[in-house]
């Protein structure tokens, strides 16, 4: 009986601190957002001071495929949404819907990754590389740590696929899955930026 009685008074306790530990959690999270914004604010700025020292070497409107680009932006954008499914899913508690979701989205930011590569390697092949000039450092700094920011959510996102097989929707997972929704959405809104500054506005 005594047990019991533990128990009873025991499960409130435990829920208030896995409460606590999720909002703490959240908390953390959004300071790490904010430092994000800080470092693409000043890589950004970087890209802009540097945009048009070309030394001699090609610009933008040389390297810039605006279909090919836009092809990729279309694959983080509809990633975007499908990651917005695999949140309802979560929301609903439904597991085979967040997981469904969830692998069409890494499929998606794949395939982002896979174009993003494609074309760093078609410019170092043709001698546009970092060294070249500072618009070069500039786009492949600014581009390639996005490109990381996105390799990091498919990591993210692999590990929470075998968390809800292992263990279904906890709160813990929903708490992690819900953190991973926030941060693809702001490398979503970061590319918005990136495509507009560099590769719209080099293109011109």
């Amino acid at each position: 009986m005594s047990v019991e009685v533990a128990r009873h008074f025991a499960t409130p306790l435990e829920e208030r601190a896995r409460s606590d530990a999720v909002a703490n959690a959240a908390y953390g999270f959004w300071i790490y957002i904010m430092s994000d914004c800080v470092l693409f604010a000043a890589l950004f700025a970087t890209f802009i001071v540097l945009s048009r020292n070309y030394a001699g070497g090609p610009t933008g409107k040389n390297l810039i495929d605006l279909p090919y680009t836009f092809a990729e932006t279309m694959l983080l954008l509809c990633s975007s949404l499908s990651c917005g499914l695999a949140t309802l899913g979560v929301n609903r508690h439904s597991a085979r819907q967040a997981a469904l979701w969830l692998i069409v989205t890494f499929l998606l930011g794949l395939g982002f990754i896979g174009m993003e590569v494609n074309e760093f390697r078609h410019m170092v092949l043709i001698g546009a590389d970092p060294e070249r000039s500072g618009f070069l450092s500039g786009f492949f700094t600014l581009v390639a740590t996005h490109g990381a920011h996105v390799g990091a959510g498919l990591i993210w996102m692999a590990v929470m696929l075998a968390q809800i097989a292992a263990k279904g929707l906890t709160v813990r997972v929903r708490s992690r899955l819900l953190r991973l929704g926030m941060f693809w959405h702001f490398l979503d809104i970061i590319w918005v930026g990136v495509f507009t500054l560099v590769y719209l506005r080099g293109a011109i």
